[in-house]
């Protein structure tokens, strides 16, 4: 089996699973659904001992599922999701948490009308440019637009904005590679 092919067996589980808790509280409570989301995402981000917890077999099915049930305790995670995670880790399918996140986050997105904007940019954007930006995508995109803006040093100057299929690259470094290129088909 390809590295393609389990990443996208992961992502079938993953999507079957999110889709399910989706259908459960999409009518009373897609707000709180996707705070805790975002919430979770951090930690697993933030925490190697989770991520360590999702993918290693050396935790058994009854391990992963009290670990989970402790840490959507404390994170005060809704009955719905708590019992989602617990599912995933008494199935062994912790593994798909990445792309069970990445899932339920667009699917939320689509319920309200939004899309994420993927922005790197060299430097730390203001408030006043996120929120010029985002007006700027909508208008062209037509939904509410939300950022998810992070810092690349190594661009030089400028950005590059992915939006759904779309990407803009106006970073230095990407227009030093063109001219770059540019010159060695000349000389």
């Amino acid at each position: 089996m390809t590295v393609a092919n389990s990443a996208s067996i992961s992502a079938d589980i993953a999507g079957r699973y999110a889709q399910a808790l989706f259908d459960l509280v999409k009518d009373s409570g897609l707000d709180a659904l996707s705070t805790q989301i975002d919430s979770l995402a951090a930690a697993l981000d933030e925490s190697a001992d989770l991520r360590d917890l999702t993918v290693s077999p050396l935790y058994g099915r009854n391990a992963q599922e009290s670990a989970i049930a402790a840490l959507a305790e404390r994170m005060g995670l809704s009955v719905e999701l708590t019992n989602t995670l617990r599912l995933l880790a008494k199935n062994r399918r912790l593994f798909t948490l990445p792309q069970f996140i990445a899932k339920l986050r667009g699917l939320i997105a689509d319920a309200r009308g939004e899309m994420t904007a993927d922005v790197v940019s060299a430097t730390e954007l203001t408030e006043e440019q996120k929120t010029r930006l985002a007006d700027t995508l909508a208008s062209k995109s037509g939904k509410k637009i939300k950022l998810n803006a992070r810092v690349d040093e190594t661009l030089i100057g400028g950005m590059i904005v992915k939006l759904g299929s779309k990407m803009i690259d106006s970073s230095i470094r990407s227009k030093l590679a063109s001219l770059q290129n540019a010159m060695k088909e000349v000389g």
